[in-house]
């Protein structure tokens, strides 16, 4: 039966994501922000919103290393999601059609993600009331990154606000975008508990442990959205939205790690995460950084039908899999 509650749950929570993430783009076209920001920001932060609710809800069910799994694990999804892409379609390199476009962006969550692991490490044991320094640390890091990708794409992009002008025929207007978004998110809130509650008994009867089950099913479910966004986005040749989407998104839950602090109110969240998860953060940090890697190399080698970038993301995810699998 648990397992019937997971799938529904987590079936509901695809179809709700994927509304939320395109009456996202509908807020960001019609409130007219420049494109490659509205994937890095706005629709990475509504795609990411399910790994949000999920970490929240993880800490209210006590299970921060579920909390912890999905934030750390969907890093390294959505570069694995970066190299199904780019395998999908390879008639149209992905990770070329803007490389130094993204180099700012890929850099940057690079580096977040290995400002994850070095708190992790540090162990700082400072507080601000019952929130971590390390955690506000994370928050700021992430506005900071934000106002340096806004500054770069005005540079490099002068003509975007002439591009957000032209509207697609048939856009919903502002306000059904809003309502549509509200709804979407509602219906998030709902049902991210129940798929909660299933992972951390899925956990406990299969043996597996909330370290696994927090970094595969629930990242996987939580990454959904990711998924669906970069495809619809690519089939309309929208390359920069999908890449900065991924890496934005990878960003954001940096930001969503500071942000559950707030709701853990038993001390520092970084100090509550089992050791574990080091290898989850370093697993999300590597990939990360094959990703960008693979954006700047300009590498047109391949293993058979598969170019050696996308092989190497794939071989990096599935071997983080098993090593989680054999220490758990």
């Amino acid at each position: 039966m648990v397992w019937v509650t997971f799938i529904l749950s987590a079936a509901f929570i695809t179809l709700a994501a994927t509304q939320l993430a395109k009456y996202g783009d509908v807020i960001a076209i019609r409130t007219r922000l420049g494109g490659m920001f509205i994937g890095i920001v706005l629709m990475a932060a509504a795609t990411s919103l399910p790994e949000v609710l999920t970490s929240v809800s993880s800490i209210h069910q006590e299970s921060a290393d579920l909390a912890a799994g999905n934030l750390l694990g969907s890093n390294a999804f959505n570069m694995f999601l970066l190299a199904m892409i780019d395998l999908l379609n390879r008639r149209a390199r992905i990770l070329r059609k803007a490389a130094m476009k993204h180099a700012l962006t890929g850099s940057l969550a690079v580096f977040l993600i290995g400002l994850v692991v070095f708190f992790m490490l540090a162990d700082i044991d400072l507080q601000i009331g019952w929130v971590g320094l390390d955690s506000l640390a994370l928050l700021c890091g992430y506005f900071i990154a934000v106002r340096l990708i806004q500054n770069g794409a005005k540079q490099d992009e002068p003509g975007a606000a002439d591009a957000a002008d032209e509207i697609p025929q048939g856009l919903p207007d502002l306000r059904t975008g809003i309502i549509g978004f509200l709804l979407a998110a509602a219906a998030l809130a709902i049902a991210t508990p129940i798929m909660v509650a299933g992972s951390a008994e899925i956990a406990e009867i299969t043996g597996l442990g909330k370290t696994f089950i927090g970094t595969t099913l629930v990242a996987l479910v939580t990454s959904m959205p990711e998924l669906v966004t970069c495809l619809a986005a690519i089939q309309i040749g929208a390359y920069d939205m999908a890449i900065g989407n991924l890496f934005g998104s990878s960003m954001f839950n940096v930001f969503a790690l500071g942000l559950t602090d707030l709701f853990f109110t038993q001390g520092r969240f970084l100090a509550a995460i089992d050791p574990s998860f080091l290898l989850v953060g370093m697993l999300g940090f590597l990939m990360t950084g094959l990703g960008l890697i693979g954006n700047l190399a300009n590498l047109e080698k391949r293993v058979g039908f598969i170019e050696l970038d996308a092989l190497a993301l794939m071989a990096a995810f599935f071997g983080g899999l098993w090593l989680l699998y054999i220490r758990g």
